[in-house]
């Protein structure tokens, strides 16, 4: 037997512990083209928020007394699958359990000879290719420009600032704590950051951006991101990312009204989903390492251990207490 978690209950406003529930259920046995899987690593995300609503969205929705599932890095127990073997590390989108039954076209081996094997679920994975693709494929940073990232502290934001400065642009963040703050500065070289929680963030980034914005990279929405509206310049491009500010929202959220600032400076703004790229998961992958090698991109991980932990790491994505990217720890890499 091993141990699941469900959703068990639609969640109002921010999710608590009574809308999941731990139990207990066999071990499966793999079928011809599937192998059985032990987890190592769970991601926890605050896209999962949206997928806990009962509405249309771009994934479907978690059915309720089913077990939720997100990124997971696991070992091959046993392999029907002609690609996989014993002890082979892999990653995909399975189940919050202890061990998994997966169809060989889900999972894809991972080399952990380039980084660690939870770098698969933060840098590496889907977190670092949102980071790669969003700024790159929409954002088109240049040389001397300005980009802003909020939510700059998390897995997705961090990566953002660093690959713009890769790519020569000023980097000022926004994120909720002195400690995110130094860390954004000193240790990942952002030239400017905002405390949110302490700042008036419109005054902040009139002083962070005395060129105006040429690139913002929305991870939060509400009231942050409409501090920059008044701040972006001609042609600006506006990668929308997320926007977790709304996410446990009950109604509708209102504020600014963006097209006049759309209209007035020519900008793009465009929202997207990582599933966009996935055929350019490679290149994606491939620039990420590269970086990760060469000492250019660092990051970081909140790492959580055990697997009874799991959504106590969850809900607090919505506190703001992870640096980097969240991830739950559930057994070790043999």
């Amino acid at each position: 037997m091993q141990k699941q978690i469900k959703l068990v209950k639609r969640p109002v406003g921010t999710p608590v512990e009574e809308d999941f529930e731990f139990s207990q259920v066999p071990i499966g046995e793999p079928a011809e083209g599937e192998v059985l899987v032990r987890t190592n690593y769970i991601s926890v995300d605050p896209y999962l928020r949206g997928r806990m609503n009962d509405v249309k969205s771009y994934v479907p929705p978690f059915e309720l007394n089913s077990v939720i599932s997100s990124g997971v890095v696991a070992q091959v127990v046993e392999s029907k699958s002609p690609h996989f073997k014993e002890n082979d590390i892999v990653t995909g989108m399975l189940g919050w359990q202890e061990y998994s039954v997966a169809k060989e076209s889900v999972i894809r081996k991972i080399d952990t000879t380039l980084a660690p094997a939870s770098a698969y679920l933060s840098v590496l994975g889907m977190t670092g290719l949102t980071a790669y693709f969003g700024l790159l494929d929409i954002g088109q940073p240049k040389d001397g420009e300005t980009v802003v990232v909020s939510g700059a502290a998390g897995a997705v934001g961090s990566t953002v600032g660093q690959i713009a400065k890769i790519k020569g642009a000023h980097v000022v963040g926004i994120a909720g704590s002195d400690e995110k703050i130094n860390y954004l500065i000193d240790e990942l070289g952002f030239d400017a950051a905002i405390n949110y929680k302490t700042e008036d963030v419109k005054t902040a980034l009139y002083k962070a951006c005395p060129n105006g914005i040429d690139v913002y990279y929305e991870n939060v929405g509400g009231p942050i991101g409409d501090a920059v509206l008044p701040l972006l310049n001609k042609f600006a491009r506006i990668p929308v990312c997320g926007a977790i500010s709304a996410y446990n929202n009950e109604k509708a959220d209102i504020g600014r009204r963006v097209q006049g600032y759309l209209i007035k400076t020519s900008a793009l703004m465009k929202g997207f989903t990582v599933g966009d790229y996935a055929p350019r998961f490679k290149e994606g992958t491939e620039a990420l390492a590269g970086w990760v090698q060469e000492g250019k991109l660092q990051y970081e991980e909140t790492i959580t251990d055990g697997f009874d932990h799991t959504i106590d790491a969850f809900l607090d994505l919505f506190k703001g207490a992870n640096l980097g990217k969240a991830i739950v720890k559930v057994s070790e890499i043999d």
